[in-house]
Formats: C-alpha cells, sequence, structure tokens
C-alpha cells in the first residue's frame, strides 16, 4: 500500500528544504516552517538542506547572512546539508548558481518550454481594458510571434523577458495540509523566469533547485500557495528536459496571525526572532510554541520537546486554519521548559544577561561568583524568563539600590516607613545572622506586636532592601545581603 505522505519513496529518502533569504534574524514565520521542515526530516530519518536564498543583491548583506545562521543555531536547528556543512548538490547559495540558471532558460527556451516576451506592462494593461476582460496577469501575446513581429520588436531595441508556457488544463496537486487543490488556467496565466537584463527571478530559481537537490517535500506558508500551480507547471517543463523527476509533495502550512487577526509581518511587534533572543527566552521554550502554531502533540499537552516533537510529527494533523501568536501562552511554555532545567544549566544561561546588565563583571570575580550560587535558587522557580535574572538579583551585587518609582510610592508612604523603622529595631543587635533567625524576629515585631498582616508587614521592608515589590524570597535575601548592608538600607530610606 502507498504511504500517503511518502508515496513509494522509502522513509530516509526524504529530502525537505529550508530556504530563507539573508536580510537579517528570521522571522516568527519564518522559523516556524523552518522548525517543521526539520522535524520532518528528522521524523523519517531524511534530509534537511539549508540553501540561501540572495538573488536580492541590493537587499542581502554579510551581516544578514550570518545573522540567519545565528537564528538557526540559536534554536537549535541543525540542517544536513548546506553552508558551512557542504553537500553533493552544491553550492548551496543561490548568488554563486547563476550560470545554472542561464543554461537552465535556455534549455527552456530551446525546448519550447519558454518564449521571449517583449510586452511593456502598459501595454498588457490596455489590451486587457480594451476586450474588457476581468483576467489579471499576462494575456499571451508573445506566445506565437511570427519572424516579422519578433524582428520589429528587436528593431525596436525591446528587450525580452521569458516567460514558461502555462498549461492549457487545470493544475490539481494534493496538498498535505489542505487536501486537493486545483487552479483553473484563467488564473494562473504565463509567468516571467528571467527579468529582461538576463538576472534570473525567484519563479525559476526555486524549483530549479528543488528540482536539481532532489527535494521531495516542501513544507512552507500558505502566503505561497498561489505560486504552486506555476511552480508544478516549471517542475514538469524541467522534466522533459532531464531535470529533477517532477514536482515534489507540497504542504502549505497556516499563515500566523498577530493583533488585530491581521497577517504577522515584519514590521509587528515581537515578529522577529531576535526579540525573543535578547528578551531572555529559551530557545527550547521559542520552538515549543512555535509548533503549537498550527500542530499538536496531543490535545492534553502543551509542553514538549523537540526530540518528542520529531517523534510524533505527522504532517497530515498541521491545521489548515490561521494560527494566532498568543504572547501569553508563549511566556508558559517558556516558563515551563525553565522549570524543566538544572540549576546550573539556568545559571549558565542568564549569566550574559547579567554580564549585559553590570550586575556581575565580566570575567565575574571569585565573590560574585559566590554569591550568585547562593542566589540562583531562591529565583529559579519565580522567572519565566533570563531576562528577569537582573532585576530580580541585581540589588544583591550594588551597594546603590535601583527604587522602582511606583513601589515606593504604594509601600513607603507614611506607613511603610514606620513598618520599615520597626523593622530596624527589630534587627538591630539580632544574631546570627541566618534566615531563620532574621524571620523570627520580624515576625515578632511586625505580626505579632503590631499586628500586621504578613503582606503589610514584609511588602515595605521588601522594597527597602530590593528595590521592588517582587523579588526573591525576604528573609533569605537579607541573610545573603548580610547584616550591615540590610541595617544601612533600612536607615537609608528612613532618612
Amino acid at each position: 500500500m502507498t504511504d500517503p505522505v511518502l508515496g513509494d519513496l522509502a522513509p530516509q529518502e526524504v529530502r525537505v528544504r529550508f530556504p530563507p533569504s539573508p536580510t537579517g534574524f528570521l522571522h516568527v514565520g519564518n522559523a516556524r516552517s523552518a522548525l517543521f521542515n526539520w522535524a520532518f526530516a528528522r521524523h523519517y530519518g531524511g534530509t534537511l538542506v539549508l540553501r540561501i536564498e540572495d538573488t536580492d543583491l541590493v537587499r542581502n548583506t554579510p551581516e544578514g547572512y550570518a545573522s540567519v545562521l545565528d537564528s538557526l543555531r540559536w534554536l537549535g536547528i541543525d540542517w544536513d546539508e548546506g553552508p558551512e556543512v557542504g553537500g553533493p548538490f552544491g553550492p548551496y547559495l543561490q548568488s554563486e548558481r547563476f550560470d545554472i540558471y542561464r543554461d537552465v532558460a535556455a534549455r527552456l527556451k530551446a525546448a519550447g518550454s519558454a518564449y521571449d516576451c517583449f510586452c511593456a506592462g502598459e501595454e498588457v494593461e490596455a489590451r486587457r481594458k480594451a476586450s474588457g476582460s476581468k483576467v489579471q496577469g499576462y494575456d499571451g501575446f508573445c506566445r506565437e510571434l511570427s519572424a516579422e513581429q519578433r524582428e520589429a520588436f528587436e528593431t525596436d531595441g525591446r528587450a525580452p523577458v521569458l516567460r514558461l508556457r502555462m498549461p492549457d488544463a487545470p493544475i490539481t496537486f494534493d496538498d498535505l495540509v489542505r487536501g486537493e487543490v486545483t487552479f483553473q488556467p484563467e488564473n494562473v496565466p504565463d509567468f516571467a523566469l528571467v527579468r529582461a537584463n538576463g538576472d534570473p527571478l525567484y519563479t525559476l530559481v526555486n524549483p530549479v533547485d528543488d528540482a536539481m537537490m532532489g527535494i521531495t517535500h516542501v513544507l512552507r506558508g500558505e502566503d505561497l500557495l498561489s505560486s504552486t500551480p506555476r511552480q508544478v507547471a516549471l517542475y514538469g517543463a524541467l522534466e522533459e528536459i532531464g531535470i529533477g523527476t517532477g514536482a515534489p509533495r507540497f504542504g502549505h502550512l497556516p499563515i500566523v496571525m498577530g493583533e488585530g487577526n491581521k497577517r504577522l509581518s515584519k514590521r509587528d511587534r515581537g515578529s522577529g526572532l531576535a526579540d525573543y533572543v535578547e528578551g531572555g527566552y529559551l530557545p527550547e521554550g521559542v520552538l515549543n510554541y512555535l509548533a503549537l502554531l498550527g500542530w499538536g502533540i496531543a490535545a492534553d499537552r502543551d509542553v514538549f520537546t523537540m526530540a518528542e516533537m520529531a517523534e510524533a510529527f505527522d504532517i497530515r494533523r498541521v491545521n489548515p486554519n490561521p494560527a494566532r501568536f498568543d504572547l501569553k501562552k508563549l511566556d508558559a511554555i517558556n516558563a515551563a521548559h525553565m522549570r524543566m532545567l538544572p540549576l546550573d544549566e539556568i545559571t549558565h544561561r542568564a549569566l550574559p544577561f547579567l554580564k549585559k546588565a553590570g550586575v556581575v563583571g565580566d570575567p565575574m570575580s571569585p565573590s560574585d561568583a559566590q554569591l550568585l550560587e547562593l542566589a540562583m535558587p531562591l529565583v529559579a522557580e519565580r522567572i519565566s524568563k533570563l531576562s528577569e535574572v537582573p532585576q530580580m538579583l541585581g540589588f544583591l551585587f550594588t551597594d546603590e539600590v535601583q527604587y522602582d518609582e511606583d513601589d515606593v510610592a504604594k509601600l513607603l508612604d507614611d506607613e511603610g516607613r514606620r513598618v520599615v523603622a520597626a523593622a530596624r529595631d527589630a534587627l538591630t543587635g539580632v544574631g546570627p545572622w541566618t534566615t531563620a533567625v532574621i524571620e523570627d524576629a520580624l515576625r515578632a515585631k511586625l505580626v505579632d506586636e503590631l499586628g500586621l498582616k504578613p503582606r503589610n508587614a514584609f511588602g515595605p521592608v521588601r522594597v527597602a532592601i530590593t528595590g521592588r515589590r517582587i523579588s526573591p524570597p525576604l528573609f533569605e535575601s537579607l541573610e545573603l545581603l548580610g547584616r550591615d548592608a540590610s541595617l544601612a538600607r533600612l536607615v537609608a530610606v528612613l532618612g
């Protein structure tokens, strides 16, 4: 029985590709496509090809190229063929394949599958209006030019584009996500493959590379669905001249929606992967959440590892409906992955954020290292992002506390200052300076003697000591900070 996804292929013969443009850090939608292709390849034991689509020499930069690779490395998405890895179908940068594209274009033209078109865009539009046609796109005017017409255009100095001769019959393909899809010929006119200046277009280079690199499955965003019939026709034309074996199987992934139920664009806040790298998210958390944008490992389970995703991934279970990007859910998923990390790993990953914020030095001193080792257990279960660590622990590593103005206004009013004064009195002369002794002294004074509720008793003290009302546990923080520094801060708040 033929496999509905693999057809007659053996699992290890699966070849998918991720073809980003090197214009900077990946967009969330691109990262999701990279993940699904990675999971598909790993599920079957096949091959993931990384191909850099850098034919737009104006927009693409070396920095953008490096950012794409850095994005994939940060995510932990590895590729089997491509830049820095090599492979039998290189080069894997399209800018290094222009001679290949020129040769293929010439062969398509010689075979009659493509033809020169001398029409200007305004001429096509004028003919459409004159005929009353409502069909957009090219009208096939140059499909069957006579020698005299061609000579006249050339004498006029017109440089032609090269167009593919589309079939006159409907184009139907079985999409792995959306089922059978059909495009009528009137909706898919002949399209340009090569510009008048000889530069190849995306419409040519993408299918040519797929065919030459033996790509068996193409998983990509739904926004590219309308271009698929053109590519299916081109794969067929390429096969006729001995390139490739026809069209790969397609699976078009659901659109990622942002705020206001609009497609998440590069201009939207939070659409770029760099935002999450800098924001202290874990790559495991981001990948887990991206997987949920159209797929799920089980109806009652949202948190899983990438190894578990690869084992369970089935492209047929991808939901074709638009997926909404929900930052709160991402935060929750990321927090769950924080809880899965060992304490020393959280410390290791938080260290760059602590250094960047100036909380600890670079390199870190032995005394700061010792203090950090003692302090991290206090916050490891309280943070959802690595970027929160400097805010939570910064007060321990400085003599000048950064006070949150709102928290000061709310908790260090006249009543709050009276509480702080009582805390100072309770802690003066306390010994030994340990968590248990500190807690006993403060509870006896503020709760038992003054009759304050714990929230009202310890909130002002917390702000006085840490600068914020949200902090590590108070009594442990006082012990780590030390007797002299703690009392000094209580006194300083009181003026």
